[in-house]
């Protein structure tokens, strides 16, 4: 698998569109290479850059095999997302126009959540996915969200899973308020607003001027052609859970994610509980506390009833968890955070 960007101008609008491409073996891996060096290179980005149109992109591909998946990538961001606001198109159908019958599912992305997605009309049909591509060396940007598959570890199988929706059963997702395009807002001028605040102030950024960067909120609204609260027809489960690393920052006022007492605390939670996953989803709340304690025992429980307030991210700045009051463990004991 592998993650490409295409840039070109369509409609009249230039467009710069992220794509997931799957693919079923090496072989065809090679022969997809050895057709995009005709276009450009692939030896300086890990996600290289092609002038070419998304349906063109599509023909290519298929010419080659149709074992190959493409599905749009974190669909809703700003920049890169299909349905981007600032190069994106409003529907899959504008975007791939006749080759739309070939994208099976798009990827809600940390940006976006399926209730957002349900609310597009011509998303009906379609599957939706999460994955988690690392971005960087470090390690709390792997494995933030995924998708659940009922399969074996089979390309064939979760290929047809994701055509089919059959044995696809949800995916994992961050809360869309913590990614970095949730909100409008300039990240220089420390400007970040609700959709409503951009509304009366006409897309223009209060403090230099200039046209804000909408968000995914902003963007979803445009485009919804249903009412907020809509199941999709089709619609899989999802847990939507902030990473477990934010939370041990957050139990512990810890600056930097980085920091020596983050994976001292992460890694002893591995080595009781097996996963970050069955941690943050499924451990025991006492059981938890045994080892750690009761402050973050009690985080992870409210992270799994989203019931931690999150301050929006903007303009590529994530959002911040908002942890200031108390709880209260079993003994009634008062544990501030």
């Amino acid at each position: 698998q592998s993650e490409i960007s295409l840039m070109y101008t369509q409609d009249g609008k230039g467009r710069r569109i992220h794509h997931l491409v799957l693919a079923p073996s090496k072989e065809v891996v090679e022969q997809i290479t050895e057709a995009l060096l005709k276009k450009g290179r692939v030896d300086y980005d890990g996600r290289p850059i092609f002038g070419m149109s998304s349906i063109e992109f599509v023909e290519m591909l298929r010419n080659i095999s149709d074992k190959i998946e493409v599905i749009p990538a974190h669909c809703m961001t700003p920049w890169f997302g299909v349905f981007g606001s600032k190069s994106g198109f409003n529907s899959l159908k504008d975007c791939f126009k006749e080759k739309e019958k070939y994208i099976h599912a798009v990827e809600t992305g940390m940006s976006a959540d399926p209730p957002m997605l349900w609310r597009f009309s011509h998303l009906e049909g379609k599957n939706l996915v999460s994955f988690s591509d690392i971005h960087s060396f470090w390690p709390w940007r792997l494995g933030r969200e995924a998708t659940l598959f009922d399969t074996d570890i089979d390309y064939g199988q979760i290929l047809n899973a994701i055509r089919t929706g059959n044995k696809l059963n949800g995916t994992l997702e961050v809360p869309p308020s913590y990614g970095k395009y949730h909100y409008d807002g300039h990240r220089l001028c420390n400007v970040v607003l609700h959709p409503d605040e951009t509304k009366k102030h006409n897309g223009i950024c209060p403090a230099c001027k200039n046209k804000l960067t909408i968000g995914v909120a902003y963007r979803v609204e445009e485009l919804a052609d249903r009412h907020e609260g809509y199941k999709q027809s089709n619609s899989k489960k999802f847990s939507s859970v902030v990473p477990l690393t934010e939370l041990i920052a957050a139990a512990y006022g810890i600056k930097q994610l980085s920091s020596k007492k983050t994976w001292e605390v992460y890694n002893k939670l591995l080595n009781s509980f097996g996963s970050e996953f069955n941690i943050l989803l499924n451990a025991d709340k006492d059981k938890i506390a045994k080892v750690v304690d009761i402050k973050l025992a009690e985080l992870i429980m409210r992270n799994r009833t989203n019931e931690i307030k999150i301050k929006p991210g903007y303009d590529g700045v994530y959002g911040e968890l908002v942890v200031t009051d108390k709880i209260e463990n079993k003994n009634k004991t008062l544990v501030d955070f």
